[in-house]
């Protein structure tokens, strides 16, 4: 691992029907609608009696919400192929995506059961009226006293990025004493670029007004972005950050964000449509989903940081980008050259280089593998780096889990089509 880094309003309980007295027994209600609040607030109060908790929602509506969302992928699916035709590179890279989570499966069916059946996983909260402004919420087991909180926007070339994805980063964080809160957004063709900023944008400030309902601290909220989550996450906490130096109204603050994950990321546009191309995202879709060329530089974060006033960098939170050296999908010179728009603008930025790591093995591989994760350690450690009570209660924890096979993970990384 090589590093360039100088550092490793709202509602209350009565609003809702609940008194002072209960809801000091909870980490706090919540301003879901009311059955979702119903089963946080049963969750809540089971954890702090120290009982063992128990699942609130149906089998049947389960069933029910999982056909709902696999019909919404699949109709866009089908409309996706009408973009992408049947190109030679993309047909190669489709059949390679289904051997490499062939390999995982046995991974995917166990982070599965656990999104779907944890009591610690609370999923699809609305946050706006839009298809898919939904997210879903991982919850420490215990309640004792407000949590730090990583928003995390997902990944999946603008195109198959879902909440769902970043369930396994939830379900580990939140063993971690950490609030995971994965925001889902329109992908393309369902939206483009600017939708999905706007869903962002608007998942954060759903989150800033109503994390504390249910344990979570206002004031240690941490923004994480992956792959084009990271591009999109970018563009919200900059495009937030010009809004607020020119005085216009804005939903939340980006110097209230404690500091931003961006992981495996490409910030400038301009720079990546080519090589695009060139792995099977054809430049005719991908300017598609960026709203034509003229808008590459609008939503290119190195760009954009490169002409920014003094005051408006200010207000960026510190900044810190992870990468792996042998990530062909987005070559680690797109942290490289961000790293140094950034602090020639002024910012706070670091930048931790993973050698020999590939666009997904920080994310996937890594994680599934379990035991001892850099990248995860360091995120954990930097959230919890001024409570060493906290710290040192981690430390004791046993290693994370195995999910699969070493075997079947060298496997899936040698056909891995990213």
């Amino acid at each position: 691992m090589e590093t360039s880094s100088s550092l490793p309003p709202s509602f209350s309980a009565s609003d809702f029907g609940v008194s002072a007295e209960s809801s000091s027994t909870l980490c706090k209600a919540s301003s879901y609608p009311k059955d979702s609040l119903n089963q946080l607030r049963r969750r809540r109060l089971t954890h702090s009696s120290g009982t063992r908790p128990h699942r609130q929602r149906s089998f049947s509506g389960d069933i029910g919400h999982a056909a709902a969302e696999t019909y919404l992928l699949t109709r866009l699916s089908f409309k996706l192929l009408g973009y992408l035709g049947l190109g030679y590179r993309w047909i190669t890279r489709l059949l390679a995506l289904f051997m490499y989570a062939t390999f995982l499966m046995p991974g995917f069916l166990q982070v599965g059961f656990l999104y779907y059946f944890s009591s610690q996983v609370h999923r699809s909260s609305v946050y706006g009226n839009q298809p898919r402004n939904r997210l879903d919420l991982y919850l420490p087991a215990n309640c004792d006293g407000l949590k730090p909180v990583v928003i995390f926007v997902t990944g999946g070339a603008w195109i198959i990025g879902y909440k769902a994805w970043g369930s396994l980063l939830g379900l580990q964080l939140s063993e971690r004493d950490i609030v995971v809160a994965c925001i889902d957004y329109r992908n393309f063709p369902q939206g483009t670029i600017g939708d999905m900023v706007d869903d962002v944008t608007q998942g954060i400030a759903y989150i800033f007004e109503n994390i504390a309902e249910i344990g979570g601290d206002p004031d240690r909220i941490y923004l994480m972005g992956q792959s084009a989550g990271a591009h999109i996450s970018a563009c919200a906490l900059i495009h937030q950050a010009i809004k607020e130096s020119r005085g216009e109204s804005v939903s939340w603050s980006a110097s209230r964000i404690k500091s931003y994950f961006a992981l495996s990321g490409g910030y400038n546009l301009l720079e990546l449509v080519d090589h695009f191309n060139n792995r099977g995202l054809y430049r005719s879709i991908f300017l598609s989903i960026m709203e034509g060329e003229e808008s590459l530089a609008k939503f290119s974060p190195e760009i954009i940081v490169r002409s920014m006033e003094t005051s408006t960098v200010s207000l960026l939170p510190h900044i810190v980008l992870f990468h792996g050296t042998s990530d062909y999908s987005i070559p680690s010179d797109a942290s490289k050259t961000f790293l140094d728009a950034l602090r020639s603008a002024g910012a706070n930025a670091d930048l931790i280089l993973y050698k020999g790591k590939t666009h997904t093995d920080l994310f996937l591989q890594d994680p599934l593998r379990g035991g001892k994760d850099e990248l995860f350690d360091y995120i954990v450690t930097f959230i919890h780096r001024d409570d060493k009570e906290t710290l040192a209660r981690l430390s004791m924890l046993p290693p994370r889990k195995r999910f699969v096979p070493e075997i079947l993970l060298k496997f899936a990384g040698n056909v891995s089509p990213f």
